[in-house]
């Protein structure tokens, strides 16, 4: 109700300011609407959006090249990681990464040592079913192999001490 009343007052105030002008009057301020209203579009509207396309056209064949450029960094990334894939680790290098594997798989406690071309894990009260997961995964991730293993059961079910050698597999 609120609003009708408002609008009927400006429609009123509307009509009341339009009879008072003359047929001049009226001319210009129709015209001048118009050329505001197309002024309004052109620069609200049309403008950005020409600017927009402009700009992407100058964009778009660097935009081209770094995506070409980003697809043949990708490709190589690709074959060189199945390349590093294919290469284990030895020595020092081998030490850290079984050390490391060893707290990835909840077994920080166990001493790794190097003996010769053999590495040595030790493991006290460790859990039998996540050492045998833990060394699957070694021997798939870093290509080596049970040479030598001791395994002694505890009383608590599912516990061991555990000693294995391993070594690369050639």
């Amino acid at each position: 109700m609120k609003t009708s009343a408002l609008s009927g007052a400006w429609a009123e105030t509307w009509t009341n300011f339009w009879e008072a002008r003359n047929p001049r009057e009226k001319m210009l301020l129709t015209w001048g609407s118009a050329v505001l209203t197309v002024a309004i579009g052109w620069s609200v509207l049309w403008q950005p959006a020409a600017d927009g396309r402009l700009r992407l056209r100058e964009n778009l064949p660097a935009m081209r090249r770094d995506l070409a450029q980003m697809t043949a960094q990708a490709d190589e990334a690709r074959s060189l990681a199945s390349a590093a894939a294919s290469v284990a680790p030895s020595g020092q290098a081998l030490k850290d990464a079984l050390t490391a594997s060893l707290t990835d798989h909840g077994l920080p406690n166990a001493q790794v040592q190097l003996i010769g071309a053999t590495t040595q894990v030790q493991m006290k009260n460790a859990s039998f079913p996540a050492s045998t997961v833990w060394l699957d995964d070694v021997r798939k991730q870093f290509k080596v192999q049970v040479i030598e293993a001791h395994i002694t059961a505890l009383k608590d079910d599912g516990q061991v001490d555990l000693t294995v050698s391993l070594q690369q597999v050639k």
